[in-house]
């Protein structure tokens, strides 16, 4: 079968995820796909709404497929990396600024690319499996896809917390934090879907909507806000270390896994974007990260560590997140100039 399945049904146009041996993992093809059936549908009276879903029951998607982007990265082109992500920011954005109603169904794990698809709809419904994150500094990258806008407008200094650690939210914490809008237990799914099929109303979800398991976020708020309001990760860091704390531990052990140059650009970012929120110029300053991170980060040996070789010891370009000079995060996030994202004139 297909690893896409988009198609017509009663009032609702459905994009369906079909890699569940992948975990749903987006393909550029996947990619592509989406955009085009987004752009088709927008002005197709026939399409009320949009249903997007996946297959399998352990993920509506994990991430993105970064099998070629390491293979072709190794052997020093980065053309397809950065085609990939241009392509895929583009079409994030379509679905932010998508004029019909977007429905999203989050079983299982929704990280990185998957956040991209199923996190920027009007409707984005989460269930009792649902664990949402985004881990990218791990591997490192920043939290892209439009990920750093969702957390540049997380409550308090979640957005940071989650962006550098990587902590997955549970249903109940997705919503807390920005990332979904609805409880549906995953039972009522079927349901809910051939109604919005057949009625092309949005607002089916509403009444299927359910309150969510108690949000483990919301109890850690004091402390995250308190640890993660520094200007930089190294005023994070220094903060966690001063706190004698089991959160404190833990959210170091966290960061000591992360890139460090990855953390800090994400920290830098995510305080440009809380002073002037913007899906697109979020979308625009994390490609200025990812055009340059398979080239002048630590892109390339994430992927080696966790994905290749899986042997989980990375060597970082930086000894840890205290020793990233703050020039090295200004050249990461520097203007692309002619290589910059742009958006077409079809993105409206």
């Amino acid at each position: 079968m297909a690893d896409i399945a988009i198609r017509k049904e009663g009032r609702a146009g459905r994009i369906t995820l079909n890699r569940p041996q992948a975990l749903n993992a987006i393909t550029y093809e996947m990619c592509l796909a989406i955009d085009a059936a987004l752009i088709a549908w927008r002005a197709d009276d026939e399409v009320a709404l949009v249903l997007i879903d996946a297959t399998g029951e352990r993920a509506f998607s994990a991430g993105g497929d970064i099998a070629e982007m390491y293979a072709t990265g190794t052997g020093g082109d980065y053309s397809y990396g950065r085609r990939f992500w241009r392509d895929e920011y583009r079409m994030n954005a379509r679905i932010a600024e998508y004029p019909k109603p977007v429905v999203s169904l989050l079983q299982g794990f929704t990280m990185g690319g998957g956040v991209g698809v199923g996190c920027h709809g009007s409707h984005r419904i989460v269930g009792e499996s649902s664990q949402i994150a985004m881990p990218e500094c791990g591997i490192g990258l920043v939290p892209d896809v439009g990920g750093s806008f969702l957390l540049a407008l997380a409550p308090g200094r979640l957005g940071e917390y989650l962006g550098t650690t990587g902590a997955r939210m549970g249903p109940a914490d997705a919503i807390l934090a920005g990332f979904a809008d609805h409880f549906v237990p995953e039972a009522a799914w079927p349901a809910l879907s051939a109604r919005l099929i057949e009625t092309g109303d949005a607002q089916q979800v509403l009444a299927a909507t359910g309150a969510a398991p108690e949000a483990r976020l919301a109890a850690l708020r004091p402390e995250i806000d308190a640890h993660f309001a520094g200007e930089t990760l190294g005023d994070i860091v220094r903060a966690l270390k001063h706190a004698d704390t089991p959160f404190a531990g833990d959210a170091l052990k966290a960061l000591g896994r992360t890139a460090p140059l990855s953390a800090a650009c994400t920290v830098e970012m995510l305080h440009r974007l809380r002073a002037a929120p913007s899906m697109r110029r979020a979308l625009e300053m994390e490609f200025r990260f990812t055009y340059r991170a398979m080239e002048h980060a630590d892109f390339i040996e994430g992927i080696r560590a966790a994905i290749i070789d899986k042997d989980r010891n990375p060597r970082w370009r930086h000894a840890g997140p205290e020793a990233v000079p703050a020039v090295d995060v200004s050249r990461m996030l520097m203007p692309l100039g002619q290589d910059r994202l742009t958006f077409g004139e079809e993105v409206t």
